[in-house]
């Protein structure tokens, strides 16, 4: 019996296409079942992210029933599609690189480590993994723990949204009693109101020219909608101001923001101008308690970050080849025994 990894990935395959193979929770044990039958799979683990479907098998013959998990997968979506395969070593490497967020859109992103366990206990709990990929998978965890705590992968934030939320959290803290006014309802604007929302922002305004669109996103976000001729009126009582209009002029000059400033006493305020042209005039960090970043500050601060996580693959690449030895290692141990042979192939 041998071990392969088949799918389609964000490097292969637009999101046009990835969100039509997607699989949610309540279909996943399901449909792994019904592909184990079909591909004669000894162990299965189906991953299924916005950026990815893989399945991990073992199996005696690792081309063939990659070639008919892929089939299954296709059929299931209604869709063809060219999916990648990876056998023996290459599998097991290509597992450890997707834990650790090596083969992440994001390097270095952690979201992906919680889906491969959220994954592999689904098909634990559906009875679908045996000591084989019971092993690869703790192995897996393991190497991630060990890149995220002894290499610098992780660090620095590395998108717009979570650059504005680092640099909102060293300004104020904690973000539980900020309040956040959103200019425009954009989706560049939604996603870091989004970012700083989910690291505790409270309390969220909207203003758009057409106010119907500020009302939806209060509502569905939680909050409130301003007709945007206000906007203004709320800087006595806002911590942090996202712009992300299309507006051909400037919405605040550095004059107009000094005369709002006063009754605002020494609270800080928080300019984050996603907006080209620009909406804010850049004078505004001139003024005492203001901060401005624009899309270049924060996108300089982001490659930064990235050129940093990028210094640290080759370490992450080293804890990488370390497992995948050991985890061969335990295979050719076993293998003698085992009435059910796994073959690692370097």
């Amino acid at each position: 019996m041998k071990l392969f990894c088949t799918g389609l990935s964000h490097h292969t395959a637009g999101v046009s296409l990835r969100e039509r193979f997607a699989v949610d929770s309540a279909s996943l044990t399901v449909l792994l079942e019904e592909m184990r039958l079909r591909a004669s799979l000894a162990e299965a683990v189906l991953l299924s992210t916005c950026n990815r479907v893989e399945v991990y098998g073992i199996a005696p013959d690792p081309s063939s029933a990659a070639g008919t998990c892929a089939a299954f997968l296709q059929d299931t979506a209604g869709i063809n599609a060219d999916f990648y395969r990876h056998e023996h070593t290459e599998s097991v490497r290509h597992l450890f690189r997707v834990a650790c967020g090596l083969d992440s859109m994001v390097l270095g992103e952690t979201e992906i480590l919680g889906q491969v366990k959220d994954a592999y206990a689904a098909a634990l709990d559906g009875g679908a993994t045996g000591a084989a990929l019971n092993r690869l998978f703790q192995s897996a965890f393991r190497v991630a723990k060990q890149v995220r705590t002894e290499t610098g992968i992780t660090r620095g934030a590395v998108s717009v949204g979570s650059v504005a939320v680092e640099l909102a959290e060293k300004i104020f803290g904690d973000l539980s009693a900020c309040r956040l006014l959103l200019l425009g309802a954009g989706e560049a604007g939604t996603r870091v109101a989004r970012s700083l929302q989910s690291r505790g922002v409270g309390r969220l305004v909207f203003a758009n020219r057409t106010f119907d669109r500020a009302a939806e996103l209060a509502a569905e976000l939680g909050g409130m909608a301003l007709h945007f001729d206000h906007w203004r009126n709320s800087l006595e009582d806002v911590d942090i101001v996202i712009g992300a209009t299309a507006a051909r002029d400037r919405l605040l000059s550095v004059g107009e923001l000094a005369r709002l400033m006063s009754p605002r006493g020494d609270r800080p305020l928080f300019f984050v101008d996603l907006a080209v042209p620009r909406d804010f005039d850049p004078e505004l960090n001139t003024l005492e308690g203001v901060y401005l970043h624009d899309m270049d500050s924060l996108q300089a601060i982001a490659r930064r970050s990235m050129d940093a996580r990028e210094e640290e693959l080759a370490r992450c690449e080293q804890f990488i080849a370390g497992e995948v030895a050991e985890f061969e290692a335990w295979l050719r141990e076993r293998a003698p025994s085992d009435s059910v042979r796994v073959t690692v192939v370097s």
